[in-house]
């Protein structure tokens, strides 16, 4: 396969997909493992100290630049994916095969991704702007993210908006993690199996925990 076909053939998408998906799912294990430290209960002290790390250590840093790419990567082959696929059948089977085909996650790729692409927005406006943009090496002040989670999380639709979020994860989790393995050649049974059940309790673990952040900041469990 030529590099060129990386990025435009059916086959390439899919690679960019998979190895994309993996350091997104990599990026999702970091993130939860640090934010979970706001149940320490030393009124955030734990996860301050990991998100100035995070923010003014420089590997972290070249590494958020390579996260970036890799959303920007997943998000524009997954609507090329859906695009190409939609247009090779325009018309849809004359029996529906239902969950007998595919599960409706499977074939609803295109609307969950779209949920986390709001959600994240929303996220990145939040949390890592603010964040960014007040930080010790450009303006001096660097902000408390514990506080600010405090504060966002205050307001009942915000936490609303970050579980449909994180739901929409799970589901899209649920489908990418299994598929991601299977584009890169994993067709033994046994193996799938192995890694289906990694899948799903990844795909529920991780955003269920994430869901538990807002709630336990809105019911004053933190």
């Amino acid at each position: 396969m030529k590099w060129s076909e990386l990025f435009t053939s059916s086959v390439g998408k899919k690679w960019i997909m998979a190895l994309t998906g993996l350091f997104l799912i990599l990026f999702l294990i970091v993130h939860v493992g640090l934010n979970a430290t706001i149940w320490a209960m030393d009124d955030g002290k734990m996860f301050e100290a990991g998100a100035h790390f995070m923010g003014n250590n420089i590997i972290p840093r070249i590494l958020e630049i390579g996260l970036f790419v890799g959303f920007i990567l997943h998000i524009v082959q997954g609507l090329m994916l859906e695009l190409q696929n939609r247009n090779k059948r325009k018309q849809g089977y004359k029996v529906a095969m239902g969950n007998k085909g595919s599960k409706w996650y499977s074939r609803s790729m295109g609307i969950l991704g779209s949920l986390i692409l709001i959600f994240l927005v929303v996220h990145l406006a939040d949390f890592w702007i603010p964040n960014r943009s007040n930080q010790g090496w450009l303006l001096g002040e660097e902000i408390s993210l514990y506080d600010k989670m405090y504060e966002v999380f205050q307001y009942e639709w915000v936490v609303i908006l970050y579980i449909v979020g994180c739901i929409s994860l799970a589901w899209h989790l649920m489908h990418g993690f299994q598929s991601a393995f299977r584009t890169f050649g994993v067709s033994n049974k046994r193996y799938l199996s192995i890694l289906n059940c990694i899948g799903i309790g990844f795909s529920v673990i991780v955003p269920l925990t994430f869901i538990m952040m807002p709630l336990s900041f809105y019911f004053g469990w933190v």
